[in-house]
């Protein structure tokens, strides 16, 4: 027994080990990040977006999910930083919730303001609420087989009536209103019901397309004919005019530092640091989109850009 909890403790102490040196290598800093700032007067920014894009400033055990509130703050810290001339956003995602999504566009359209060149660099996917921020970048990388676009917005619902009669669960409602409960998983949803999330879905819809037609100074029209929830290769979005450039994040980084009159070869600093999850364990973040299907409130239904 004893040389068994001995050789727990050693075992222990080595995945603790390996646990820290992990830590020090995640929390470098460099990542993708060529010639990384050495006191230089002038850089590129890089800012990572990686897994499903949430309110908040938490990340998901695994790296699977990414704060909006984090973001915003390093956009802001570019936007501030008087030795940053350009961004790369460098989106390995499938999307997220409408209004993170959202304020993250809203500090994307801020850096702009405040005179800093914006690249969106696309990496394995950069979809739907990915892709509405990235539509706001100056310039569009992705790579020939990155997988982008997904235009439109869902709700998901579930109707669990059959399993609670399995289970013998007898549930019951008291609320203040006709709407109160709307989208419970006890009981079928009303005609008027249907409309009033249709409606919100809509209208969450419309604005994904205008922000696509303004970021990309496409017709609305032509927009409309793209959006309708379909996934593109890079190559493919190129074609239609979703993405400006084919190539990788070194070609992003390329590009930033000539549109901002770095040269083509320049020094690069980072905003914040991928997980530590995300490094140990290989990008849980940036899963298929068949694994980030997350589950739906009953009280309050979410609305997520994910396809």
């Amino acid at each position: 027994m004893k040389r068994k909890i001995i050789g727990g403790v050693v075992l222990g102490l080595a995945l603790v080990s390996l646990l820290v040196a992990a830590v020090v290598k995640s929390g470098d800093g460099k990542g993708l990040h060529p010639r990384s700032y050495n006191g230089g007067s002038q850089v590129v920014g890089i800012i990572d977006i990686s897994g499903t894009i949430m309110a908040g400033s938490t990340q998901g055990l695994f790296g699977e999910e990414m704060g909006a509130d984090r973001i915003m703050m390093q956009l802001r810290e570019a936007a501030e930083d008087p030795s940053v001339k350009a961004v790369v956003i460098r989106l390995n995602s499938p999307g997220g919730t409408v209004a993170a999504t959202q304020e993250i566009t809203t500090e994307v359209v801020r850096l702009k303001k405040s005179g800093k060149k914006v690249v969106a660099s696309m990496g394995d996917v950069a979809a739907s609420g990915a892709y509405w921020i990235a539509a706001n970048a100056d310039i569009i990388v992705a790579n020939p087989a990155t997988v982008t676009g997904s235009i439109g917005v869902r709700m998901d619902m579930t109707d669990l009536r059959g399993l609670y009669e399995k289970l013998g669960v007898d549930s019951r409602t008291i609320k203040s209103g006709p709407y109160k409960d709307m989208g419970s998983a006890n009981r079928e949803m009303t005609p008027e019901e249907k409309k009033i999330f249709q409606a919100m879905v809509d209208d969450m819809y419309a604005q994904f397309v205008d922000n696509v037609s303004t970021g990309r100074k496409m017709n609305l029209q032509e927009v409309k004919k793209l959006a309708d929830g379909r996934v593109f290769t890079g190559r493919q979005a190129k074609e239609l005019g979703l993405v400006d450039e084919l190539g990788n994040f070194y070609d992003a980084i390329r590009l930033a530092g000539e549109v901002s009159g770095l040269g083509s070869d320049p020094e690069t600093t980072g905003f914040g640091t991928r997980g530590f999850w995300q490094d140990f364990l290989g990008s849980a973040g940036a899963r298929s989109p068949a694994m980030s299907n997350p589950a739906i409130n009953d009280i309050a239904p979410l609305f997520w850009l994910l396809f």
